[in-house]
């Protein structure tokens, strides 16, 4: 069901540093994180680690598919495939090959809330990406036959991971239910039919939009010092133009009325259910009590929703709970299962039910409380040995709310109570602010086309032989040299 991958790289927590305005020196933050402005406004964030003589390099770019238009949706998605088709120095098999020769890993994703695009390689080969991103940025060509190739691909991408697999193609309708007045409630795919339809003009109209310094991020994790890095940056971005910075609105739902259903009809062997609840980002407080509830439902074998689900009552073969709190819109918190053969999603629905219910009329132990906790932390040693993932939670803090409140994560989730775990239970926890999807078998179909828009669902429903998608975390082992392997899971980020 719900990938946990990103559930990991959501509860990283990094170090934290000292702002700084435009045009000063570079700021030297508690732990070796340091940001400065190029000349143009472009802002650069390092995490210096000198364990070994490698680094990270990222550019980010706000470019998700919430900044598509109605009607063009996948168009962010499509543009980080043609990010690789080459510039008007450097063609698309040159960037491989540079990047290659220079033992780099290299890829991109793309989210509802951003596209981002990265190397792994030595610190003394660090300027190969530095001139290559930097080129990518200021003169990626944009050809007629490119662009008809790559939207070709992606169509074919959306049929492969959406329409052949029967949870993706849940979770995205799910969303398009769940959501109303946020783009967040259709696919960073795109649909099918919008996919068909943009053109290559559409495309340089998004990268003159959304692909400038003004729009973009540069996030370095290794052995680099600000000092040597600096410069080269300046050299290679400064002289980019800096361009408008798009208008960044914040999509809300307006408060949900009533419980919403949506019931498709898919090949698949099994039945499964997603159940998903309205809940504030980041931006709330309540979002590190959401990330503790999410720990006791969800983190272990010893969780109540694997013991209550697979263990005790053998309702399903797995089930997952999945909190992101680093979208930039308010998003969702999900509670997902594969229903066990001779069980119903109802019978499912209903245990997962009881335990919501459960979460808010007693007390969690302390014993249990600090065991969610801990097992949070846990995560955040963890992923301290990537400096892939360092510099990933850094851009995601850096779109959410600001790179400098990842300090607040641990002491927040520390002073998680049990009545804040009943409090926001019962705030959120509810009927009416909730969203059920059910997959139910239809074994023997053959044929399923994909769908011509979004749907536009305002009560229960049974959708037969409709596509859809979601995408995985991105993965930065091992070069791929074509764009859009690494697609981020675009609801989570």
């Amino acid at each position: 069901m719900i990938s946990n991958s990103l559930k990991l790289l959501l509860t990283v927590l990094l170090a934290t540093a000292i702002h700084h305005g435009a045009g000063a020196a570079p700021a030297r933050g508690q732990e070796g994180v340091s940001e400065a402005l190029l000349s143009n406004g472009m802002r650069v964030i390092l995490q210096e680690n000198h364990r070994a003589p490698i680094v990270s390099f990222q550019v980010w770019y706000r470019a998700g598919s919430r900044n598509e238009q109605w009607g063009k949706t996948g168009l962010a998605h499509l543009f980080e495939h043609l990010m690789f088709k080459g510039t008007q120095t450097v063609s698309g098999s040159e960037f491989s090959r540079r990047i290659q020769e220079n033992g780099a890993e290299f890829n991109a994703f793309t989210s509802s809330d951003y596209a981002a695009y990265f190397e792994n390689l030595g610190s003394d080969r660090l300027q190969v990406a530095i001139d290559l991103e930097a080129d990518r940025m200021m003169n990626l060509k944009l050809s007629p036959a490119d662009f008809q190739t790559e939207k070709m691909v992606v169509m074919e991408e959306r049929r492969m991971r959406t329409e052949d697999n029967p949870q993706a193609y849940l979770l995205e309708q799910l969303d398009a239910t769940a959501y109303q007045n946020q783009p967040y409630r259709w696919p960073p795919v795109g649909w099918f039919d919008d996919l068909a339809r943009l053109t290559v003009e559409d495309a340089s109209a998004f990268y003159r939009a959304f692909y400038n310094p003004a729009n973009a991020f540069i996030v370095v994790v290794g052995d680099a010092t600000m000092e040597d890095l600096l410069p080269r940056l300046e050299k290679a971005f400064g002289v980019i133009p800096g361009g408008a910075v798009p208008e960044r609105l914040r999509f809300e739902d307006p408060p949900q009325v009533g419980m919403r259903r949506i019931e498709v009809e898919r090949p698949a062997q099994l039945a499964a259910v997603i159940m998903a609840y309205h809940v504030p980002n980041v931006r709330s407080p309540d979002a590190y009590v959401l990330e503790v509830i999410s720990s006791v439902l969800a983190s272990a074998k010893s969780s109540r929703l694997y013991e209550r689900l697979i263990a005790d009552g053998r309702l399903a073969v797995e089930a997952d709970a999945d909190y992101s709190p680093l979208s930039f819109d308010p998003g969702l918190f999900y509670i997902s299962a594969t229903v066990m053969p001779g069980k119903t999603a109802g019978d499912v629905e209903e245990a997962v039910t009881a335990e919501l219910e459960r979460l808010k009329n007693e007390p969690v132990s302390d014993e249990e409380l600090e065991k969610a906790k801990n097992q949070l932390e846990a995560m955040f040693v963890f992923h301290r040995d990537s400096l892939f993932y360092q510099g990933m939670m850094l851009a995601q803090y850096e779109i959410a709310v600001g790179w400098k409140e990842i300090a607040r994560y641990v002491p927040s989730i520390r002073k998680v109570t049990a009545e804040d775990i009943r409090r926001v239970a019962r705030l959120y926890f509810t009927p009416r602010n909730l969203t059920v999807g059910t997959i139910v078998p239809a074994a023997g179909e053959e044929g399923v086309p994909p769908p011509a828009s979004s749907p536009i669902i305002e009560k229960t429903v049974r959708l037969k032989n409709e596509g859809a998608v979601t995408t995985e975390a991105p993965c930065p082992g091992g070069p791929t040299g074509s764009a859009g392997s690494g697609e981020q899971e675009g609801r989570r980020q």
